[in-house]
């Protein structure tokens, strides 16, 4: 719909909608610029202070897509008027004990009356605009890593229809709270020697120190959410003007997924996701249909997605589990063709 709309030209707009971005990048010095996103939904579990975990957690992550640190954040709750107001507390709290977790401080919000309940946050941070990670940049011969499992779509639901498996929502409940801070502080450099994986390095905005993305050569990064990973990916490709390679056997599905899409336990939004997605994505014979519709589901505060120079992937990878960020190699980038995205056993 935005791009129905007027263009506003604003040349220091770094990043806007025109790519699909998790963000939008505002430059306001030469060596600093905003990091601004907005996102909410409706509860995805029962749990009131999980859920404002989850919902924190998933906003925190467009700004760690960009590469950027999060700095301020605004809370944005829908809740019906005769509501039980310890239930919003709790998921207050739940939030708040996430953006405390990536030093992100809430400094105000808003509130109106809803038959439903949502929550949610706008969150700003901080960027050097030399250093942005956008959909656009990935190169052919890079490989593509991956930072968490897939499966919160499906899950969810068979946690809605009381059918998953306690073990199944425990693996999906650390998937949805676990921040993607450590994974984009290895990405872009800010955990530096003698500092414990998670604990950024502060420095300055203006600072000159070679950053991870820089001598890594990561050119591209996203985070994986409510378009799935084929979705995503698809973004990638269109804005770097590429094709993908994706290897079933190597991306990895949390716990119960597989059983959840043979019970039927299908979210609207992932159907949606295939109708809209999957007219550019080919398969290799011998790809069961149930792991072709975990590739659609949509997931809340999913991975980063991460294009990264063929040389350096084994390296970043690494240096990735050895922060205690579970990275995977699950493709490359190829120079751009028909199929968009290639999808090989």
């Amino acid at each position: 719909m935005l791009g129905k709309l007027a263009r506003q030209h604003d040349p220091n707009v770094l990043v806007g909608f025109d790519h699909a971005d998790d963000a939008g990048v505002y430059q306001i010095s030469p060596s600093t610029a905003l990091v601004q996103t907005v996102d909410f939904f409706t509860p995805v579990v029962d749990d009131p202070y999980v859920f404002g975990q989850i919902a924190a957690t998933n906003a925190l992550s467009d700004v760690y897509a960009m590469g950027g640190r999060p700095l301020t954040s605004l809370a944005l709750v829908c809740f019906p008027e005769k509501g039980d107001l310890a239930i919003l507390e709790r998921i207050l709290a739940g939030g708040l004990s996430k953006m405390m977790e990536a030093t992100c401080t809430v400094i105000g919000g808003h509130s109106i009356r809803d038959d439903e309940t949502k929550f949610g946050y706008s969150v700003t941070g901080l960027i050097n605009p030399a250093r942005v990670l956008a959909n656009a940049g990935a190169k052919p011969g890079d490989r593509l890593l991956f930072t968490k499992a897939l499966g919160t779509g499906v899950i969810s639901t068979a946690i809605k229809k009381e059918a998953a498996k306690q073990s199944w929502i425990d693996a999906a409940m650390t998937a949805m709270t676990t921040l993607n801070k450590t994974a984009a502080e290895v990405v872009t450099g800010h955990v530096g020697p003698g500092l414990r994986p998670g604990q950024a390095e502060r420095s300055s905005p203006n600072s000159e120190r070679p950053t991870t993305s820089d001598r890594f050569s990561v050119h591209a990064m996203t985070d994986v959410t409510g378009f799935g990973l084929v979705g995503h990916a698809r973004e990638i490709a269109l804005a770097s003007k590429v094709s993908l390679r994706l290897y079933m056997s190597q991306i990895p599905f949390l716990e119960g997924a597989l059983e959840c899409v043979r019970a039927g336990h299908i979210p609207g939004g992932l159907k949606a996701n295939r109708e809209f997605a999957e007219c550019v994505v080919s398969y290799e014979e011998g790809i069961s249909d149930e792991l072709k519709t975990l590739l659609f589901d949509p997931q809340t505060a999913g991975g980063l997605l991460i294009s990264v120079a063929s040389e350096y992937a084994a390296e970043v990878a690494q240096t990735l589990r050895a922060a205690g960020v579970p990275a995977v190699e699950i493709g490359e980038v190829l120079p751009a063709g028909k199929p968009l995205i290639q999808v090989f056993a």
